[in-house]
């Protein structure tokens, strides 16, 4: 019985490796690329390259290596872009039945959300603009953003509702400019977004502060008005770090571009 078991794993195993490997599945034990030119050494590479970013060992960087533009494309239109995504929320979620159960309901208890990337996704930007190996021009961005585009992030949406639902009060703090403020809201909106407390985008007055300066600075004001941030959600550490920050942070995956 143990011996037939055994086999029908094996022969199933075997047909998801097939399956996966007629599919638009890429993942980083079996990756695929459409020039097909891409040796073992250089996957290493890129690879290796891309968890540097995301452990923040290699920072502040204009442009993905041209040699990993297609490597770091295929990665974040994948299942397994999405699959790592989801694990960093279903922490998230565990943090939200395990620490998050003292909440004391005084309306002061607040989460973070990052933007673009975040809740919204400028993928579809990034397919016309060389992916990462062109520097970004925020000129061309904006004019994208105001198009009202951008789709949702499906697993960040069900934990956005889950978190309002909870009682938090949700702030979306975001690099956006000031003057993208309608086009944000309504872009929100229509892809399921509602019911946020406040949105901050960056004023006049914050132009000559970095991101993370910038990031820090509107929480600091939330914490002068007696909010308590238990956690925060970006895809960029500038949205994490800096004081004051929140009981719990969690970062989400993102190779194509870098905001200090």
């Amino acid at each position: 019985m143990e011996k037939l078991i055994l086999f029908s794993l094996i022969i199933s195993n075997i047909f998801i490796g097939l399956t996966l490997a007629s599919s638009n599945h890429w993942s980083i034990l079996s990756p695929k690329f459409k020039n097909g030119l891409i040796n073992d050494s250089l996957k290493r590479y890129c690879e290796s390259w891309r968890i540097n970013v995301e452990v923040k060992n290699i920072m502040g960087f204009e442009v993905v290596p041209q040699e990993c533009v297609e490597y770091i494309q295929q990665y974040m239109t994948s299942s397994q872009y999405k699959a790592d995504s989801e694990m960093a929320l279903e922490e998230v979620k565990l943090y939200l039945s395990g620490s998050c159960t003292t909440l004391e309901n005084d309306g002061k208890d607040a989460w973070i959300f990052d933007v673009d990337d975040t809740l919204i996704s400028t993928i579809p930007y990034y397919k016309r603009h060389g992916f990462g190996g062109e520097k970004r021009n925020t000129t061309s961005l904006e004019t994208w953003m105001k198009k009202r585009k951008a789709p949702a992030l499906k697993h960040t949406l069900n934990i956005f509702h889950d978190i309002k639902d909870k009682g938090l009060k949700i702030f979306l703090i975001s690099s956006r400019s000031e003057s993208l403020r309608s086009h944000t809201v309504d872009n929100l909106v229509s892809v399921g977004y509602h019911g946020w407390t406040k949105l901050s985008l960056r004023g006049l007055e914050d132009e000559q502060l970095d991101a993370k300066e910038y990031k820090s600075k509107t929480r600091q004001r939330l914490v002068d008005e007696g909010y308590r941030i238990w956690g925060i959600v970006g895809d960029q550490w500038s949205s994490l770090e800096g004081y004051p920050s929140a009981k719990r942070t969690f970062k989400l995956p993102n190779s194509i571009y870098y905001l200090s």
